[in-house]
């Protein structure tokens, strides 16, 4: 499996000002709506939801919220750069600007579970978070995501 498999191109944004963490929720439930016809309000409560539970920032700067859903037929995934960190209780303490967040089906078990390990393994990785926070361009971001770790690309 690649993240291409799991974000579309529409499904990639850099976002200059967003002001707390349930704006952001927000802006993810219409980026869900817009990439991939996903409600934005049950994209937003299936956030917040998850989130009740623990948060999602994992640390350097990253934040991989997730949810189960009714909707997508498929996991999917979104991604946002932000121009300002936000404070996101984050297990570091440190405020995020890179969010990608990963939607599933209810019933998706393993594929959940591989697709958010990628996704981990891709967030982890030093270069790939310097190339993204260098760029703004969501086309150029796709690209960077799309290669993943261990590239020369961007």
């Amino acid at each position: 499996m690649e993240l291409v498999n799991l974000l579309h191109p529409k499904a990639v944004r850099f976002v200059g000002q967003i002001s707390s963490k349930k704006r952001l929720f927000q802006e993810l439930g219409d980026m869900a709506f817009s990439a991939y016809g996903l409600d934005s309000t049950d994209t937003f409560n299936a956030l917040q939801e998850r989130e009740n539970l623990g948060a999602t920032g994992v640390g350097r700067g990253v934040a991989l919220p997730h949810a189960r859903m009714e909707a997508p037929e498929s996991v999917v995934g979104l991604f946002m750069r932000l121009e300002k960190p936000i404070a996101f209780d984050s297990v570091d303490k440190q405020p995020v600007d890179l969010i990608f967040a990963l939607f599933a089906p209810k019933e998706a078990g393993v594929e959940h579970l591989k697709s958010l390990a990628l996704v981990s393994r891709t967030m982890r990785d030093e270069d790939v978070c310097a190339k993204l926070r260098a760029n703004s361009d969501p086309a150029t971001l796709y690209s960077i995501l799309s290669v993943g770790p261990n590239s020369q690309a961007a």
